[in-house]
Parts: structure tokens; sequence; C-alpha cells
């Protein structure tokens, strides 16, 4: 006799699960959520854990996931591929912006923060989709694209809001949209920290016209900068008083105008690095020597040596002009390679507000945040591409992606709080090792159908679980609750 084929794996992965439901009850992301999305709202949280869990965002593989881990839905059922497409396409618009609206509602609006804002972009593999454009991809794969962005709250670690934009809009364009956005969710007393992507003249006009505090990064190479480096070059690097020993740097700080017309002055963080001054040598002299065979090959040809061989070096033409016009020699450029050497291990920092090299470089480094964010975003959630054949499945996969980023960023959080509670590194406690450590602890279906814990919890997982204020205790009540639920609905 051959036994019916069973809806649920008689062995259920619930670690993760309990983690993540304590920090969507954290946040209460489930009520925020019924509100908008309606019935159907469990089996929203359960593809925002399907893509933390398993790092994959296609659709169709989120049945497996169903059958081997417990759910969010009503009874914890468990929804086909075609169910979870037909709600991609139910969720539009206007769902995850009532969501941001009331995500952002709950912040405390008085209290001043530090907005990270970060950007990336994202190939589209299939379909008619509005947003997929060809702009200016980070992996050059030659692929339309979109672009997604994300506020970041660094003081309480949260993530705010996203963007979604055509790929042919560059970060540059976009960020005055992102400011005006950030106003109209209540923060006013605001400020932003942004990469050199971002940086131009009229965002800076703009960021001072709202009264927003700004800390932008720049290169000591640049134009912007290069004059003050090399004017404060050799006057505080040795001095143990501008030492920022936990960077392994030095800083100074000196005031001076951004711009020909700024009407006021800003604060500019110089520092350096001893390893990034050898690395960035290294790599600059590597560069001279590559340029030099290249432009070697070419003497005697009937060429023209582009801007880009020509950085470092003159070319020197016969007949130059001419018909017959070749590449005779060419001439190192001593006084520009000299520069860019003494410019190597120097970078800046441009603030707004006063405040000390220390105090600025912490303040950035505090960005490191999103960047994880994002870093999680393509690598942890799958989200490096979207699937999808139409418009409206692609806002509800970004609203979605955007939930998860925020579970999988608390996740990251407790984690790191947690290792400076107990005073080290372990190597269990990143995002993805604990999901994994955590999902061996496992409901088996018994003989009678019920089912319950396999075996205690281990020592690796209690200290997993306590970043969640979670014990053996809670993990024994819960396994208790999920196979009555699971008894009551399968009965």
């Amino acid at each position: 006799m051959e036994l019916p084929e069973s809806v649920r794996s008689g062995c259920l992965r619930i670690g993760s699960y309990l983690a993540i439901k304590k920090v969507i009850r954290h946040y209460g992301l489930d009520e925020k959520l019924e509100g908008i999305i309606g019935k159907d709202h469990g089996l929203f949280l359960d593809l925002a854990a399907y893509a933390i869990v398993t790092e994959n965002n296609a659709g169709q593989y989120y049945p497996e996931y169903a059958f081997r881990h417990p759910l969010f839905t009503n009874g914890m059922k468990a929804y086909s591929d075609a169910k979870v497409s037909r709600f991609l396409r139910e969720i539009d618009r206007d769902d995850s912006i009532r969501f941001q609206n009331e995500w952002n509602a709950s912040r405390d609006h008085r209290e001043k923060i530090y907005i990270s804002y970060d950007s990336t972009n994202k190939h589209c593999h299939a379909g008619e989709i509005e947003l997929a454009e060809f702009g200016h991809e980070k992996e050059k794969e030659k692929k339309p694209i979109f672009n997604f962005s994300v506020a970041y709250d660094r003081n309480n670690k949260v993530p705010l809001f996203y963007e979604e934009y055509p790929g042919s809009i560059n970060d540059i364009s976009q960020l005055q949209y992102l400011l005006e956005k950030a106003c109209a969710y209540g923060y006013k007393s605001a400020g932003f920290i942004l990469d050199r992507g971002y940086f131009s003249e009229g965002n800076i006009r703009f960021m001072d016209r709202n009264h927003y505090d700004f800390l932008i990064m720049v290169k000591g190479c640049k134009a912007l900068v290069n004059k003050l480096v090399l004017e404060k070059r050799g006057t505080f690097e040795d001095e143990w008083e501008c030492s920022i020993p936990y960077y392994a740097v030095s800083g100074t700080t000196v005031k001076a105008r951004l711009y020909d017309a700024d009407e006021q002055e800003r604060w500019f963080h110089i520092y350096y690095s001893d390893f990034r001054k050898v690395k960035e040598r290294s790599k600059l002299e590597q560069k001279i020597r590559h340029h030099k065979e290249l432009l070697e090959k070419l003497i005697g040809t009937e060429t023209t040596v582009d801007s880009t061989l020509a950085e470092y070096f003159d070319p020197i033409y016969y007949h130059a002009g001419k018909p017959d016009q070749k590449l005779q020699m060419i001439r190192e450029k001593k006084d520009v390679i000299s520069r860019d050497i003494k410019l190597c291990g120097y970078f800046a920092i441009i603030t707004s507000s006063e405040m000390s090299a220390t105090d600025a470089l912490e303040l950035y480094k505090s960005r490191d945040c999103s960047e994880k964010l994002f870093r999680g975003d393509k690598s942890y959630l799958g989200e490096r591409t979207m699937r999808v054949c139409q418009t409206e499945p692609l806002h509800a996969k970004i609203f979605i992606e955007f939930v998860a980023l925020i579970i999988r960023n608390k996740i990251y959080t407790c984690l790191k709080d947690r290792m400076k509670v107990i005073g080290k590194k372990e190597n269990y406690m990143t995002v993805p090792a604990a999901i994994r450590e955590l999902n061996k602890i496992e409901l088996i279906r018994q003989a009678d159908g019920i089912y319950r814990l396999d075996h205690a919890v281990t020592a690796t997982q209690k200290g997993i679980l306590q970043a969640f204020d979670l014990t053996a205790s809670d993990v024994k009540k819960e396994a208790v609750e999920l196979g009555t639920i699971l008894r009551t609905f399968t009965a």
C-alpha cells in the first residue's frame, strides 16, 4: 500500500523561524502588513523569510522552502508557486508607499539622526520592465538595469525607506529627490552620510537651503582637495595628538570653501595611512609601468595617444597633425608622477558642521552598516538580479526585499551586539552561519502524527538564541505551539 504524499516534511527546521518571528514582533511588522496586505500578509512575511533563509528570490523554489519550514500563513498553509505569482501581481505600489509612510511615522522625528544613503543597480533578465534601462552599470555586464537605493538610520541601525528608479538616472541627479522625500517623512533634523558619487555643487546648495548637515568622502588625489592635502602634508602624520589608533590613521582638520561660489566655509578632515600609502603607491607604479609598455609598443605607428594613456606621459609625434604623423617617442611627466606619489596614502572627509577628525571618521565608518545592508541584499537575499516579466511583480519583489532587509539587518545588529557583550568574535555569529546553525533545531513528526522537538538545544544554539533574548525554554514552548497548530489544521 502506497502512503499519500504529504504537503509538509516530517522534519521542520524551526530555529531561523523563531529568530525571524522575534524580529517581526519587535517591529510590529505583522500588524502593519496585515493592515495593508490583508489576509495574505502571512505569505508576504514567508516570502521575506524565504529570501533571508535560502538567499534566493526565485518564486518557483518557494514551495520547497514551505515544505521544510514553519510558516506565517494562517494554519501554516503552504501555497504553490502559481499562488505566489498571483500574489505578487496583486501587490501594487500604493501598498509599498503606505508601508513606508507608516514605518517612518513610527520613528522619533525629534531625534537628531544621521542617514546613510547608498544605491546599487540590479539586472533584469526577463520581460518588458519599465524601470529597466541601459545605464551606469556597476558590474559592467552590458544589460538593462534599474537602480535601487536605501536610506539607513545609522543612530538606530534600521533601514528607513527605499527608492527604485530607471537605470539611466545617475546618483547625483537622484539625491535631491531623496532629500525631499526625507523631509516629507518628517526628518527635519537630519544629516546625510554620502559617498563621493553624490557630490555636486547643486546637491550641496540644495542641502544648505534645506538646513541638512552632510558628510561626504572624497579621495585625496582629486582636484577638490589635493591642494589642501599638499599644504598640510608633513605637518600632522607623525604627531601623536593627531593619531587615531583604532583606525591606524592620523588626521587633521582645516576650514575652506568647497567651491568658488560657496557662501560658507566647510570642515575638511584630512587623513593619512601608512598602509594605504604602500598599497596606493604600488598600484600607481603598476599603472605607470603598464601605460609605458603600451605606449612603447605604439612608437613608430600612425596613432594618436588618447588622454588616458597621456596622463603620465607626453607623446612626441613626427610631423604632428600631418597625414604622415607617427608617434616618435614618449616623455614622462615627472612633475605629475611626483605629485600623485605624494598624494598616496591620503584621503579626506568633508563635513558641513564643525567636528573633530576623529568624530568625522567614526561617523563615516558607521556607514559600514548600510554597505553591509547592500552586500546582504545582493549576496544573502539573492537580489543581484530580478527575474520577473512584468513591472507589477517587480515592485512587489522590491517591497518584499525591503522588508527582508529590515528583518535581516536586525538579525545582524542583534548578533553584533551579542558579540560585544561576550567580548569575542565567534564564527557562528554571522547571519548566514547563525541561520544554518539555528536550522538544525528541528521538529520531527512522530508516529502519532504530532510534531515534537528532535533533541535538546545545543550550547552553540543557545549562544545564538541569546542574541534575540530567546532561551531553550522558549524554544520548547514554541515547539509545543507549532505542534498544536499543525495538528489542528491538518486533522
